[in-house]
């Protein structure tokens, strides 16, 4: 129940992360049924263009073979194996064909539909695989009598067509018996071929069904809840609240780091209690004054705080401070326009410090 619940509630399509980790950890989508076409075609492949040829070499050897039995030298075990090894090798030639033209449909069927790709995880030791219950319920679960009744619809499904199509089958044998062999050779091979015409034609129709069904159930697995696409966005993006409390502490370093500055400026210029700026202008030093620090309302009160015990001259200048604090940064020169305004003011520090 759960389960189910849990699949009713998955209606977002994956997200790309989502997808990308899927083909990481090797879970792509595989149609069994791809492979079985590529066998049947290779078989037929076989059938149309190397079966001929292969069965009259066969079949000449077989001949010259069976009807000079007595000219082959069989009187020890060597020998045994020599004529034995003889007609394996000639067999192989033909069955070697057939099994090369098998893998390669195997592996081509495999390889087209997804790229071939190292996962080590697919490869690692698990117990579940080899867990009696998991196996159990692999073969007489849910999906071990669904795939039983697909396994069993398509042999149904196919023999059907066969028994269609092979319905004359029977008289063109027996027409067939009274031709010289070469000709009875040619039938049988027409009628093979047909069979297996039929055959690769519905397991190509069942092959194309079963890939856009295996690319749609591998979607459809991937589907994800509406906090699993929350919690993936807050992961890729950043968790807001870890995010503004890491603002907040880089802030505060900010903070003590221009308090600390504040002691080094040259003078500060206020409005009364709102806004405040520290400079600091070294005449051999600074091409023109820097703003070491600036504040509004309670840092404003600091800043000129910790400028009173530090006896630094602190000038309320209304206009100038409000109009400087919005177009200054800290740690760097002020704007042009504000450099008569504050060389006054400096200037004024200077006269003070030669009367005194």
């Amino acid at each position: 129940m759960s389960e189910g619940a849990d699949k009713e509630s998955k209606t977002e399509e994956a997200t790309e992360k989502k997808v990308r980790d899927s083909v990481e950890k090797g879970q792509l989508p595989f149609s069994r049924e791809a492979p079985v076409f590529a066998s049947f075609l290779a078989m037929l492949a076989f059938a149309l263009f190397f079966a001929q040829d292969s069965a009259v070499r066969l079949g000449s050897f077989l001949s010259i073979f069976l009807e000079r039995a007595d000219g082959w030298k069989l009187e020890t075990q060597a020998d045994a194996v020599a004529i034995y090894q003889l007609v394996f090798i000639e067999i192989a030639k033909v069955v070697g064909i057939l099994m090369v033209l098998l893998v390669a449909g195997g592996i081509s069927a495999s390889v087209l539909q997804n790229t071939p790709r190292l996962v080590i995880d697919r490869i690692r030791p698990k117990l579940s695989r080899i867990s009696l219950k998991e196996g159990w319920s692999r073969i007489f679960g849910v999906k071990g009598f669904v795939e039983f009744a697909k396994s069993l619809g398509k042999l149904v499904v196919a023999g059907g067509f066969l028994i269609f199509a092979m319905r004359q089958a029977e008289t063109r044998l027996l027409a067939g018996m009274i031709t010289n062999p070469v000709e009875f050779t040619n039938v049988i091979r027409n009628i093979a071929v047909e069979s297996l015409v039929v055959v690769t034609l519905v397991v190509a129709a069942i092959a194309v069904a079963d890939l856009f069904w295996s690319r749609f159930q591998w979607r459809r697995d991937l589907r994800m809840t509406r906090q699993e696409v929350k919690d993936e966005h807050k992961q890729a993006e950043g968790d807001p609240i870890v995010k503004a409390r890491l603002r907040s502490l880089a802030r505060d370093r900010a903070r003590q780091r221009m308090m600390a500055a504040v002691p080094r400026a040259t003078l500060v210029i206020a409005n009364p209690t709102h806004f405040a700026i520290a400079l600091r202008y070294r005449r051999d030093e600074d091409a023109a004054p820097v703003v070491v620090a600036k504040g509004q309302d309670l840092v404003a009160l600091k800043i000129r705080e910790i400028a009173t015990a530090n006896n630094i001259p602190v000038f309320e200048e209304p206009a100038l401070a409000r109009s400087m604090y919005k177009q200054v940064s800290v740690d760097n020169l002020i704007p042009t326009q504000f450099y008569k305004a504050v060389a006054e003011l400096i200037r004024r520090i200077y006269r003070a410090g030669e009367g005194s």
